[in-house]
């Protein structure tokens, strides 16, 4: 059983505009982006920070492109499988999930070095799967403590508005008004179900909080992604100072259908409560714009050292909302169903607006064997990454004509955002053996928990290894990444009781394969 009150409860604020779907967990998936790559990038745990040399530094530290002398042109598809193991309410449930994707793929144009200053110069331009959203959770229990109802009739009481009022006003969420249309929030004044003042909205299948056992059960079906075009320049300076600058142009494709349940547990069939089921399709598409900066340092010929920043994304996204109600209140009402488009003039709504994802702040270093200008002579490397993230930025802002109702409604979404999320620490490493044509690799990741309550653990992990051949400019790598993720899931948000929620345990992994031509 996972209960949480604690700052959650100011979330419910934000769920009272009908206006508007976004809420704060919109901006964790935008931002809380794991490992990509290529093949012997992902083999090594996703460490680029200062060790360069590969395509993948276009969205890590672009710096190391500037270690290019010659061409190259590369092709990365990968294969993604998720188990889902999820605990509610002391009952546990599994998903399985896979895909196919398109990983780091693009080329890089080397300009051989001027020997006259010993300095040299690399383009790219390159495309990475930086978020890959294709996943499944599904969780169920049973539940004797709160009702998703609950929080419609709350939204409701404290908007001060009627029943009638609230049915069709733009300031009550389209659920909690098709909670009025299919009349599971009410006013009922029967003696011994809740309140008894006429008037206000309460849960008539839940006598006074504790009288009910509810069968709860929550289906979430994600797919899409965040496609990211870089254009990069890098270059160095008598192969001691490598500097590089990369634009970033990411697409977002995000799509969530769910179907969330809860029935009467109980064998009374005159309590006022048989069933109710809300299936939602949420889908977000858009771009964005955003820089990353770096510089690589070799002090001496085995050492490099590396310090990137990438700035926040500015994204301009467009959501769509679609949902269906259905009810079925035995004694009390018919069964009876309601879609979205009945209460907003037969359309879907659409909602623009703007995201700014957070800060990203790196710095790495790196030890190669045997360091020397012919990189096919080189015996290997070990290198790090420490980054940090400042997810408590992310910031939502109106894409519209403002109102005094939007500045309000993304100030609360920005300042629950602030609240919940603070900054985290990814730390990364990695390594390489080469034995002349063949080359073994292996890494590790971990993804500090982006959560500010320490009850909530949201922290990922990573293990990697891989294998690489080159020979007379071909070359073909391996890696397959394990993965071992933790996380929440909310099937609602109450603002006057505990939160009940879903852990989520995810494990499984990436194969990648990467074929390259150097030319």
């Amino acid at each position: 059983m996972h209960m949480r009150k604690g700052i959650f409860v100011i979330s419910f604020g934000l769920l009272s505009f009908a206006g508007y779907s976004q809420v704060p967990e919109d901006a964790l998936r935008m931002s809380w982006n794991t490992p990509s790559g290529t093949a012997r990038n992902q083999a090594i745990g996703g460490v680029m920070g200062s060790l360069g040399g590969d395509i993948t530094a276009n969205f890590i530290n672009p710096a190391g492109l500037g270690l290019y002398k010659t061409s190259e042109l590369v092709l990365t598809p990968g294969y993604n499988f998720i188990n889902n193991n999820a605990s509610f309410r002391d009952t546990k449930n599994s998903r399985n999930s896979n895909n196919l994707f398109l990983g780091t793929s693009g080329f890089v144009f080397g300009m051989p070095t001027n020997p006259r200053n010993n300095s040299s110069a690399a383009f790219s331009i390159a495309i990475n799967r930086s978020a890959d959203f294709n996943n499944k959770v599904n969780y169920r229990g049973q539940n004797n403590f709160s009702s998703l109802s609950e929080s419609y009739a709350a939204e409701i009481a404290s908007s001060g508005l009627t029943l009638d009022e609230a049915l069709n006003s733009n300031s009550i969420s389209f659920p909690a008004r098709m909670g009025l249309y299919t009349y599971l929030v009410d006013t009922l004044t029967t003696s011994g179900f809740g309140t008894e003042v006429v008037g206000t909205p309460l849960r008539y299948a839940y006598e006074k909080d504790t009288a009910f056992l509810l069968n709860q059960d929550n289906y979430i079906e994600t797919s899409g992604g965040i496609t990211e075009l870089a254009i990069s320049f890098a270059g160095s300076n008598k192969d001691k100072l490598f500097w590089g600058l990369s634009l970033g142009v990411p697409i977002v494709n995000y799509e969530r259908s769910s179907v969330l349940t809860e029935s009467d547990a109980s064998d009374n069939a005159r309590n006022y409560f048989d069933y109710a089921t809300l299936r939602e399709k949420y889908t977000s598409k858009g771009f964005g714009l955003n820089l990353k900066m770096g510089m690589i340092f070799r002090p001496v010929e085995s050492v490099r050292l590396g310090a990137a920043i990438h700035t926040p994304t500015i994204y301009g996204l467009k959501d769509t909302y679609d949902a269906t109600m259905e009810t079925a209140l035995e004694n009390y009402n018919l069964p009876t169903s309601v879609n979205v488009k009945t209460l907003n003039e037969g359309y879907l709504p659409e909602y623009r607006y703007d995201l700014t994802s957070p800060w990203k702040f790196m710095v790495s270093g790196s030890y190669v064997f045997r360091e020397v200008a012919d990189t096919r002579q080189q015996r290997g490397f070990i290198s790090a990454d420490l980054e940090y993230v400042t997810y408590s930025t992310n910031r939502f802002r109106s894409a519209e004509e403002n109102t005094i109702e939007d500045d309000e409604y993304f100030k609360s979404v920005n300042s629950v955002v602030k609240q919940i999320y603070k900054g985290a620490i990814n730390a990364r490493i990695g390594g390489e053996l080469k034995f002349n044509t063949l080359m073994v690799r292996g890494g590790f990741s971990y993804y500090g928990n982006p959560y500010d309550d320490d009850a909530l653990n949201g922290k990922r992990m990573y293990v990697s290894g891989g294998v690489g051949y080159r020979n007379k400019g071909y070359f073909i790598d391996l890696a397959y990444v394990h993965r071992m993720t933790n996380d929440i899931s909310f099937p609602y948000r109450l603002p006057d009781k505990a939160n009940t929620f879903a852990d989520v345990k995810g494990s499984g992994g990436n194969v990648v394969a990467t074929i390259g031509l150097k030319f």
